[in-house]
């Protein structure tokens, strides 16, 4: 996670209304993330990343995130969240997933993708929504091997006002990211998949 947070900044420093990922399609299950600030909603496209949207449902249905906050804020980039809470401690995770940035889908503003470390497949339960077209952060098309970029997995369909209000929070040092977390914790309240979507 922190090799995300330096791959995030070199990305940030090399190249890293709603208008969301338009990219990002149906069919998957939506999921709601309650938050302090207001609801966000995400719909998942399990067509393209059928083992990223497997690995966030089984976190939520587990009530991982559940009290958890947003502990990276990176204003016109991402806003990111998993498995820290409001005291610095972390939750314990699964095994990390199998890369799937090479899909089709793009870090466009709203998508949701998965943060990982420097390893392809280490992605666990920490996640990002894009603030701007971060296309930087997508796979690179000469890489065959699918070890570039980070997962897309859905975009917000509903709350991205909630989003704008996170990215817009005065920021402090009080979460792994010094200078990136929210001066006052914008905490998850809980994260549920949406029953009429639920596969």
């Amino acid at each position: 996670m922190r090799a995300f947070g330096f791959a995030l900044g070199l990305a940030a420093a090399l190249c890293i209304g709603d208008a969301v990922a338009a990219d990002v399609a149906p069919p998957g299950p939506r999921v709601l993330i309650q938050t302090s600030l207001g609801d966000i909603v995400l719909q998942f496209d399990a067509a393209h990343a059928p083992a990223t949207v497997a690995n966030f449902v089984t976190y939520a249905r587990e009530g991982h995130f559940d009290g958890t906050v947003f502990y990276r804020v990176v204003p016109g980039f991402v806003i990111q969240a998993g498995s820290w809470d409001a005291a610095q401690q972390t939750r314990a995770v699964h095994p990390p997933i199998p890369l799937e940035a090479d899909n089709g889908l793009h870090n466009l503003h709203g998508a949701v993708a998965m943060a990982r470390g420097e390893a392809p497949a280490s992605a666990t339960a920490e996640f990002f929504i894009d603030l701007a077209d971060n296309t930087a952060l997508d796979h690179q098309a000469s890489d065959t091997a699918n070890t570039t970029g980070y997962a897309v997995f859905g975009r917000v369909v509903e709350g991205m006002d909630t989003v704008d209000k996170i990215a817009a929070v005065p920021l402090g040092d009080n979460g792994p990211f010094k200078g990136a977390a929210p001066a006052t914790p914008v905490t998850i309240s809980r994260v549920v998949v949406l029953p009429d979507t639920a596969p």
